[in-house]
């Protein structure tokens, strides 16, 4: 059996570049758009995030002939094959009260892998790109490949939490992980958006990024752009990040190994609220 061609990137990327710029206008005209769909507690979607993710994945299948999973409304399996990853409003409670961190995200996978990331902030005017070979770019320019950085010089994105919070990664130990982080790093940072610390990973204006959510479409556009940028991307265990992975550790080198290392020291990688 004869491997198919390896992915055209730099072609995709420009293709779906077009489509996230189409889809922007919408996305600043419902700035403060109210929750119409609950997703749990706290968690919601708006009809932007929904309008959203039709048109971009609709488009995306149209003109590049791959299927797309997105997060309103599901779609073709995140890890098999090549497929686009969408998240049409990430830091949808943001994008409800105005806070201007909020975007597009979309990643291309492979088999789970990520190899194509887009994060689009259009209330910051930022439009990331980054795939494997090709770097990073900021609004059209390649960006320098990420430094070797230390914690105690680092700015880290930590995610959101609930202390009550259970699952995997209950709140009580993600707090003990950010209060031993808090005197070692020089600043920390809650975006409210896992689609912003990530990109700001990818671009050194953070020097990593933490988030406990498992969801493909948070992570994967990301992913690949930290990646592109020379950074490291795995699970908070240190294992190399999936679409699939249960959480993301992102950060440029060096500093990626100090934290994989600060967590071990709290947790053990053992879990379990005592």
């Amino acid at each position: 059996m004869s491997t198919p061609p390896a992915p055209d990137l730099p072609r995709l990327a420009e293709t779906a570049a077009s489509i996230l710029d189409a889809a922007v206008p919408k996305f600043r005209a419902g700035v403060g758009a109210p929750g119409v769909v609950a997703k749990g507690e706290k968690d919601f979607a708006t009809q932007v995030d929904l309008d959203l993710e039709r048109f971009i994945c609709a488009e995306l299948t149209q003109r590049t002939g791959l299927p797309c999973h997105g997060e309103e409304f599901g779609g073709a399996p995140a890890d098999v094959g090549l497929v686009w990853v969408v998240d049409p409003v990430d830091g949808t409670f943001n994008y409800s009260t105005g806070n201007p961190m909020t975007g597009i995200l979309v990643g291309l996978c492979h088999d789970g892998e990520p190899l194509l990331g887009l994060t689009w902030l259009p209330l910051l005017d930022l439009r990331y790109v980054g795939y494997e070979g090709g770097g990073l770019s900021c609004n059209g320019r390649l960006a320098d490949p990420l430094p070797p950085v230390s914690l105690r010089d680092s700015v880290v994105g930590f995610g959101a939490f609930n202390e009550r919070a259970r699952g995997r990664y209950p709140g009580a130990r993600r707090i003990e992980v950010l209060a031993a982080l808090s005197s070692r790093v020089a600043r920390l940072r809650m975006s409210g958006s896992i689609g912003v610390d990530l990109a700001f990973t990818a671009a050194g204006v953070y020097s990593g990024a933490i988030t406990f959510g498992r969801h493909a479409w948070d992570n994967a556009a990301g992913a690949a752009l930290v990646r592109a940028a020379g950074g490291v991307v795995t699970d908070i265990a240190g294992n190399p990040w999936r679409v699939e992975s249960p959480s993301v550790v992102a950060a440029a080198p060096g500093v990626h190994g100090e934290l994989i290392d600060l967590i071990d020291s709290v947790t053990g990688q053992d879990w379990e609220v005592r």
